[in-house]
Parts: structure tokens; C-alpha cells; sequence
């Protein structure tokens, strides 16, 4: 681990469920899902539920939410952290609501199908490669009537964060919401609260995400899962980079084909005369 981080890497296991996972640190997970759901609803207080979900038989697949809580009301909360990125990932977040879904269905008694709102909430260390508006860092997705664009059902909502597609700055940061997203992605490369920073929530955040404040065994256990997370990030980067670099080569044999120069395509591929020359 780097000597000069000072708090916890929340994009790991480890650090997302210690600031946002236990009793202790519940108003914090409060105030970041109130700042998401925006004016929608106002979380007044979560119960944390089992996170392991099974089917309705032994044999079904069963899922793992990395939190699952409840509210108030009945409503459902399940909140994904998703470092890597999957080939079926959407798939994937629809099968688990499914879980909260039918959990609802009282055995052995009369029912008329009335169901309480379920969110599945995704803060995604990566972005989504479908989406044409590039800068836009949060979508929202419910079931929709096609013709009109109405909303047809308003209780399943699926909220994803694209965290690499925010990119404002301390100077920038304006609303709450901000805030919770400068914190997120910037957390275990900062040595002190900023200055934008001060709520009594974000007190509390820091407080809390500071290395140093670990026991023997918390470290033992961050530090396990910053290496995975670190071995993850790094076979995404080299998928990325080959990814890119295939792209490139392509696109010198096509313009080679052509007859384009070389230095025009050394220029527009990023590869080097010599590679382009052995094409």
C-alpha cells in the first residue's frame, strides 16, 4: 500500500462497506442515497438487510448485493459497487431486483400483488460503452411507455453513477450531491478535508476513512482488498490498452491500403513509423 494515502480507498470491498455497511456509519449511506434520489423521496432512516439472497428453491442461483437495506416504508435499496466491467452487466442488475421483487410475495396467503418501490443503485468505476451523451454521469432507467415516453411503472428504478465521467474540480463542486461524488472518486487521493468539504457529514466521512484509525485485523483485511482491487483495475487497463491498440492497427492497415504517408498515419494512430512500416 502507498505510505502517503491517508484515508481508505472506498472503490475497494473493504472501504465502501466500512463507510457505508455498518450501524455506526448508517447516516452516512442516508445522506448520500437522499442526495441521489434527489427530490424523489427522503430516506428518513435504513435497516440493513442480509445481503445474501437465494431463490425460491435450494437449487436456484442465489445473489450477493454488496448492501441491501430497507427504509421506512417497505422500499427496497440494494446498492452495487462495480469496479470491472461485465459483458452482461445489465443483465446482471436486472436479474438481482428480481430478488426484492419476489421476496415480497407473503407464502400461504391471499395477495393482491401490491409491491413496495425497489432501487438498485450502481456506482460504477467504469462507463457504459452505449451511451451517446458523453458527459452526462448519472442515469436514470424505468420501465417507459415507448410511444409516449410516460413513465408506465415508477417502482422499479435502476440508478447508475459513471463515476469516471465526473470530472469537476473542488472550485467546481455546488451542490450537496457533488460533494458526495468529488468524495467518492477522490477520497484516497487526498491528505485533508477540503475546504469545500466542511458538513458535519463529510466530519464524520473523513473521521472514519482514515487509515491510521484501523485495528491490526481492519488493515490486514483493506489491504487484502486493495489488492484485489488494484489486480482488477490493472487487467481493465491492459484489456483497454489492447483494445485501443488493435483499434489503431486496423486503422494503419486500412490507410496504408490506401496509400495514405506514413507520418499521417503515425499522426492519427499513435503508432510509430516502425510499427506502421511492419504492417
Amino acid at each position: 500500500m502507498n505510505n502517503e494515502e491517508k484515508y481508505i480507498n472506498p472503490f475497494t470491498d473493504f472501504g465502501f462497506k466500512k463507510l457505508f455497511g455498518t450501524e455506526f456509519n448508517k447516516e452516512l449511506l442516508i445522506d448520500f442515497l437522499n442526495q441521489v434520489l434527489g427530490d424523489r423521496e427522503q430516506v428518513q432512516d435504513l435497516t440493513y438487510l442480509n445481503s445474501e439472497n437465494l431463490g425460491n428453491t435450494q437449487t436456484d442461483r442465489k445473489a450477493i448485493f454488496d448492501l441491501y437495506c430497507e427504509n421506512e416504508q417497505g422500499e427496497k435499496f440494494i446498492i452495487e459497487l462495480q469496479n470491472v466491467k461485465q459483458q452482461y452487466f445489465k443483465d446482471r442488475s436486472i436479474f438481482y431486483s428480481t430478488f426484492p421483487i419476489q421476496s415480497q410475495a407473503p407464502k400461504g396467503k391471499e395477495w393482491d400483488y401490491y409491491l413496495k418501490a425497489v432501487y438498485t443503485i450502481g456506482i460504477l468505476n467504469f462507463s457504459f460503452p452505449d451511451q451517446i451523451d458523453y458527459e452526462r454521469f448519472m442515469r436514470e432507467v424505468q420501465l417507459i411507455d415507448r410511444e409516449t415516453a410516460e413513465v408506465f411503472y415508477d417502482k422499479l428504478t435502476f440508478i447508475y453513477l459513471e463515476m469516471p465521467k465526473f470530472k469537476k474540480t473542488e472550485d467546481e463542486l455546488v451542490s450537496h450531491f457533488d460533494k458526495w461524488l468529488y468524495v467518492l472518486k477522490n477520497l484516497h487521493r487526498l491528505q485533508d478535508r477540503p475546504v469545500k468539504l466542511q458538513e458535519k457529514v463529510f466530519e464524520k466521512l473523513f473521521s472514519e476513512a482514515e487509515i491510521a484509525k484501523l485495528n491490526k485485523e481492519e488493515m490486514r483485511a483493506y489491504e487484502e482488498s486493495l489488492k484485489v482491487y488494484r489486480d482488477n483495475k490493472n487487467s481493465m487497463d491492459y484489456a483497454i490498452e489492447t483494445a485501443r491498440k488493435d483499434r489503431d492497427i486496423e486503422i494503419a492497415k486500412a490507410m496504408k491500403k490506401y496509400g495514405d504517408p506514413v507520418d499521417k498515419i503515425a499522426a492519427i494512430t499513435g503508432l510509430t513509423k516502425e510499427e506502421i512500416e511492419k504492417l
